[in-house]
């Protein structure tokens, strides 16, 4: 029975073509009566440059995935955005929700030494001041499909939550949440084309949104007529090895009994793993090749949540051309924009059943990322190019 969160967006179309995310038809208001979460880890800027690349993608999909196990599986939007999250839920599912994020919020604090800040805002406040939550759906296959949000609501979470307001305490010590699912067993992916390019491009103050709208669509038609959409995600799979690089943060993430047997589980089960994919061995209705393929297809390397982000695997040259496109484009007072170039791109996964083919892979600059992106927007911001 479609109950909360499936009653409102599950019925909004899925649209498969990025280059369309910005026509308006496309995004449904949410409805008055949910709330919208949002979280990010506090001083993030600090563990990026303590090179915790991992913790921090770990600590914002660990939002997603909690979220989801306490949802029973129920589909609701939400959105990756590197060091956080942000998500939209029902009245039906929000003490769930809030539950949940308690919980997270004290695991990435005892488990990865981070602090993740957590709020849930009601639609209510939002509106009251003038923004506004829209959502769209874009497949990037057939096998799923990633929320897309517009109309300022979740700038506007975002920036209440930074300032204390409908703040959720972590929950007491020792909580664990359900991190089912949740791993991060590849290894970086190196730049097949030069750089792993984060883009990160947000509306200037009082921009026009017409005008807005136009300069994303110049960029996203540009980075459409790359090589496969620059997907940083090459088509063979990322790379695999054992033991994985992130097996601490597997076993931190699993729930029940003394760490050092939960290291030795997931030490068993992804040597088992790595010899099904590494000798392409079929367990049941699990084909290894069929995984990765749909691993590839399902890879959110690019998005909209009331800007544009990108995760792309490009030439040095578009890469300098879309810095100078967005350089233009924020000298007449369009947009705000961080770039950042690395040398490889990372891979969260979240994969409730490898036997259903909408497993999650959340895709980040392995050198920073959005949140290096971000850093470079606050620092143009204040000192303009």
């Amino acid at each position: 029975m479609a109950v909360g969160s499936e009653v409102f967006y599950g019925g909004i179309p899925v649209f498969r073509s990025f280059a369309k995310l910005m026509d308006p038809a496309l995004y449904a208001p949410l409805p008055g009566d949910w709330s919208v979460g949002v979280a990010d880890i506090v001083e993030s800027t600090k563990a990026i440059a303590a090179q915790r690349y991992k913790a921090v993608n770990m600590a914002g999909a660990a939002v997603v995935a909690s979220v989801t196990n306490a949802l029973e599986g129920r589909e609701f939007p939400f959105v990756f955005g590197g060091d956080g999250a942000s998500f939209a839920v029902a009245p039906a599912d929000l003490a769930s929700a809030r539950t949940a994020l308690a919980a997270t919020a004290r695991w990435v604090r005892d488990d990865l030494d981070l602090v993740l800040r957590v709020a849930l805002v009601p639609m209510s406040a939002i509106r009251s001041v003038g923004a506004d939550v829209r959502v769209a759906r874009f497949g990037p296959s057939a096998n799923l499909s990633y929320a897309m949000f517009s109309g300022g609501g979740l700038a506007y979470a975002d920036a209440a939550m930074k300032r204390g307001e409908f703040a959720i305490d972590p929950a007491p010590e020792g909580t664990q949440p359900d991190l089912s699912g949740l791993s991060c067993r590849f290894e970086v992916m190196p730049s097949a084309r030069g750089v792993i390019l984060s883009v990160l491009v947000l509306p200037a103050q009082a921009a026009d949104p017409a005008a807005f709208r136009k300069a994303i669509e110049d960029i996203v038609a540009r980075v459409e007529k790359s090589p496969d959409a620059g997907r940083p995600v090459p088509a063979s799979g990322p790379p695999l090895r054992w033991p994985p690089q992130g097996m601490e943060y597997e076993a931190r993430a699993r729930r029940g009994g003394p760490l050092v047997l939960r290291r030795a589980a997931v030490l068993a089960f992804t040597l088992w793993a790595y010899a099904l994919m590494r000798f392409n061995i079929p367990v049941g209705k699990f084909v290894p090749k069929t995984y990765v393929r749909q691993l590839v297809e399902n890879s959110d390397f690019r998005k909209f949540d009331d800007g544009l982000r990108m995760i792309l695997d490009c030439t040095p040259e578009l890469a300098a051309e879309l810095a100078q496109r967005l350089a233009a484009a924020a000298a007449q007072g369009i947009v705000r924009y961080g770039l950042h170039e690395q040398d490889a791109a990372m891979m969260t996964c979240f994969t409730p059943s490898v036997m259903r083919a909408d497993h999650v892979h959340f895709i980040d600059g392995a050198r920073g990322g959005y949140a290096s992106a971000a850093t470079a927007l606050k620092a143009r911001a204040v000192t303009p190019a």
